[in-house]
């Protein structure tokens, strides 16, 4: 009696449709999740199958200390501090040569410097890549190489346009950011300085630009010693704009700085030039490049006009595209004059289909200098210039 109740029961819990569907769909549900367990178990365990097979020859122990060796690795890559990164423009900090003094607030520009760098990748940032944009480095092809070509200078000269023109070429890949490498990272090792440049496919120029190698009297024998065959590039300016222009940026950052007036002079009854103030010194061009020529020969050193740059952008960077021995595709229908800024801008630029200028760092109106003050550079800087002039073969005209 007890059994056959317990069988209407079972028959009666059975036949009803909608508790038959629920146990069908648990059991359902429950089978997808052995298998899912099951897939995700089997599927965590390849990656070492497979090493494992590779590996076949190492013993056990061996695989174990490898094993141990990555952790390690992996922990102190995580506590170790971030070592900070000099950015986009820096335009550098001149190395002081002299000893402490009040003007040396101005030689020490490495915070404004670095103010600057920072606007100038806020820009990069917002000017991302369109989706359609997006080249074969995306999924990783191509590897990393010493660049075969560096803009070393000047500060204030222009490097920036030229470098921002540059990549608009297919041929060449840049990296944004200055490295320092050769001035303020070089204990960091090549591989540290590879592993900052851009992925190149085959036939392309790896570039970077960092303007306070043409000034640092290490960079030469460093660069030297990276590759002989490096081919340098030099954006030059009239050295009194540069320098004016050099002192607006650190006024622009530091409004409580003295004079313009006060820092040319080491005695303005004299009318003496202190050519200790870094912003004098860069512009003698003729004693910066003869330490280069010691160790690069003329022929590879291209100098850019940085007024040309401004007033004929596609004739100056035609010469930097043969300098290369790159076929001339960046030409006059890449740029448009913006009144604005007063200087030209990319009607495209790299990765994007939407017309680029530089930041707000470029192009800051200069403060009005004493003409007097103004002549008196132009007397100090004029037999340093002809110098350079017969140097480099090429009559810049800032005389």
């Amino acid at each position: 009696m007890e059994y056959s109740l317990v069988c209407h029961s079972l028959y009666a819990f059975w036949s009803s449709p909608v508790k038959k569907k629920l146990i069908l769909l648990s059991i359902m549900l429950l089978v997808w999740v052995y298998m899912l367990y099951s897939c995700v178990g089997y599927c965590s365990t390849v990656p070492s199958l497979v090493v494992d097979g590779y590996r076949g020859k190492e013993t056990g122990s061996a695989v174990a200390k490898r094993t141990e060796s990555s952790r390690m690795d992996l922990v102190s890559r995580l506590l170790v501090k971030p070592q900070p990164w000099e950015d986009i423009e820096s335009d550098y900090e001149e190395p002081s040569i002299r000893t402490a003094s009040s003007r040396d607030l101005l030689n020490n520009e490495l915070e404004t410097d670095r103010a600057d760098e920072w606007d100038e990748m806020r820009g990069e940032q917002q000017r991302a890549p369109e989706p359609g944009a997006m080249s074969s480095f995306s999924n990783g092809s191509g590897s990393k190489k010493l660049p075969q070509a560096i803009i070393i200078g000047v500060k204030k000269g222009g490097t920036r346009a030229l470098l921002e023109f540059l990549r608009v070429h297919p041929d060449i890949r840049a990296v944004g950011a200055e490295p320092h490498f050769f001035d303020r990272n070089y204990e960091n090792g090549l591989e540290w300085y590879r592993d900052l440049m851009p992925k190149t496919l085959e036939g392309q120029i790896t570039m970077e630009k960092t303007p306070s190698y043409f000034v640092t009297r290490e960079a030469p024998a460093r660069i030297s010693a990276m590759s002989r065959d490096t081919k340098l590039i030099v954006v030059v300016r009239d050295p009194v704009t540069r320098a004016i222009s050099d002192y607006t940026q650190t006024l622009s950052k530091k409004p409580d700085i003295p004079s313009f007036e006060s820092l040319t002079f080491k005695n303005r009854t004299t009318g003496l030039i202190d050519t200790s103030w870094s912003a004098i010194q860069i512009g003698i061009y003729a004693k910066h490049l003869d330490n280069w020529l010691q160790y690069f020969p003329m022929d590879q050193i291209l100098f850019v006009s940085g007024e040309r740059l401004i007033s004929d952008p596609a004739g100056e960077l035609g010469r930097v595209q043969d300098f290369l021995g790159l076929k001339r595709i960046i030409t006059d229908k890449h740029f448009y004059f913006n009144q604005t800024k007063g200087f030209p801008c990319l009607k495209k630029a790299e990765g994007s289909s939407k017309p680029h200028c530089l930041g707000k760092t470029k192009g800051r109106t200069h403060p009005n200098i004493d003409p007097e003050v103004v002549q008196r550079l132009r007397d100090f800087y004029r037999p340093f210039n002809m110098k350079f002039y017969q140097m480099t073969g090429h009559n810049f005209g800032w005389d």
